[in-house]
């Protein structure tokens, strides 16, 4: 179940660096990922994340919370 975490992990921090890179825009194809992402739903994070001990799970919740921040950010043109 931490494998869910974890490449959950790497894709958003892929999104991140690229966004950083881009002076904080979000690309249209990071967009339209995060896009697919919120349709899809955190079920699969949080059921990865529940059993879990705290620091684990507050860790999955704090990734949410970037992809929140990501979803904020102007897009790139």
């Amino acid at each position: 179940m931490l494998q869910e975490i974890a490449l959950y992990e790497s894709w958003l921090g892929s999104i991140v660096e690229a966004t950083i890179a881009a002076g904080g825009r979000l690309s249209h194809p990071h967009a339209l990922m995060l896009e697919v992402r919120r349709a899809e739903g955190n079920q699969g994070l949080w059921a990865a994340a529940a059993g879990q001990p705290e620091h684990v799970r507050t860790y999955a919740a704090r990734l949410m919370a970037i992809e929140d921040l990501l979803e904020t950010l102007p897009r790139a043109d």
